[in-house]
């Protein structure tokens, strides 16, 4: 936010200190902008009170300029808030209808903000520590079967170049497990052929080393033949960078997007099914077919365990259903006639 010194001085935290992207860095910084207008508003109403408080909880350069300033400004009215001003707004927030999961995430925002105030002396207490995150509803990522990512991968025609690249795209987004973000910063030199590994880069600059099945080798093999025999007659394409456009230039993730729900259309699935549901899929056949969930954490680049977690509710309703299926019921009695 232009007008906020200190909201500026937060998010070029975020960016060089923990190292978090400039699009996460944006919704940060678009987050607290709302939060802002949600002060401005409230402290311009007929029962504001916010021109009257003490900044006596402010320490250092901060506090001084804010004791000696006449007329309120963001930074000031950031620097007061309390604890009733975050409820209020979470209360506003929810009277607007937004979602638990929005209001969760807008909360955390607030709380990473006010600690990195509290941790830089800029004030004394934080207004949000007392304040609990919604509970939340579950609500589990959609993933897709076997036979749909066998129907999806074998959608894109081979046979030409942007063919063979689609096909490449798709075949390492369920291979590997990879982020879209992830998948569009590969350089040809991330795909060990012989180790039959994949080189990424994650989140917060972290990589990590992913194996990647024989199959989606070969087909990135055979995308690599035609993309270099193109680039042979075109001098504008980069030769580090592996998934290139038309132009031979580095993807975008919503050109991947796009492409994603060509093949959806003319594989007859699911339109809202998106390119991160190939991620969901590769982590729910792997603990379905045996895989360790702490081995699947690293394979997905998540810092938690507990955000892995959600994957083990998907195969335990697999399960169940699986069972089911298999042991039907009459008019809520078991068929069984031995009962166990």
């Amino acid at each position: 936010m232009e007008d906020s010194i200190i909201i500026q001085r937060f998010l070029d935290y975020l960016k060089f200190e923990r190292r978090f992207s400039e699009h996460t860095a944006k919704c940060y910084g678009a987050d607290l902008t709302q939060f802002c207008d949600f002060l401005k508003e409230r402290s311009e109403g007929p029962s504001g009170d916010m021109h009257h408080m003490s900044p006596h909880h402010l320490e250092g350069d901060l506090a001084t300029a804010v004791a000696i300033q006449v007329d309120i400004d963001i930074d000031q009215l950031l620097l007061t808030a309390q604890t009733d001003c975050v409820r209020s707004y979470l209360a506003f927030l929810n009277e607007k209808q937004y979602s638990k999961a929005t209001i969760a995430r807008k909360l955390a925002t607030l709380r990473s903000f006010y600690k990195f105030l509290v941790k830089r002396n800029h004030i004394t207490s934080n207004p949000v520590v007392s304040i609990r995150t919604p509970k939340q509803e579950k609500k589990l990522p959609r993933y897709l079967e076997y036979d749909e990512v066998k129907r999806l991968l074998n959608t894109p025609p081979v046979n030409t170049w942007l063919g063979a690249r689609d096909r490449a795209i798709l075949e390492t987004l369920y291979s590997t497990g990879i982020r879209v973000s992830e998948l569009v910063a590969l350089n040809m030199d991330d795909i060990d052929f012989l180790g039959e590994v994949v080189h990424i880069r994650g989140k917060g600059k972290k990589e990590r080393i992913a194996p990647i099945g024989s199959s989606a080798l070969q087909v990135i093999q055979h995308y690599m033949e035609y993309r270099n025999k193109r680039a042979q007659s075109n001098s504008n394409f980069d030769s580090k960078v592996l998934f290139v456009n038309k132009h031979g230039r580095r993807l975008s993730t919503r050109s991947v997007r796009r492409k994603m729900d060509k093949y959806l259309k003319m594989a007859g699935l699911d339109p809202a099914i998106s390119p991160h549901t190939l991620r969901h899929s590769f982590a729910t056949h792997m603990l379905n077919n045996g895989a360790d969930l702490r081995s699947v954490q690293e394979l997905l680049g998540h810092q938690s365990l507990s955000t892995t977690q959600v994957y083990t509710h998907l195969t335990t309703s697999k399960l169940k259903e699986v069972y089911d299926n298999a042991h039907p019921r009459n008019n809520g009695h078991d068929t069984d006639e031995y009962g166990d």
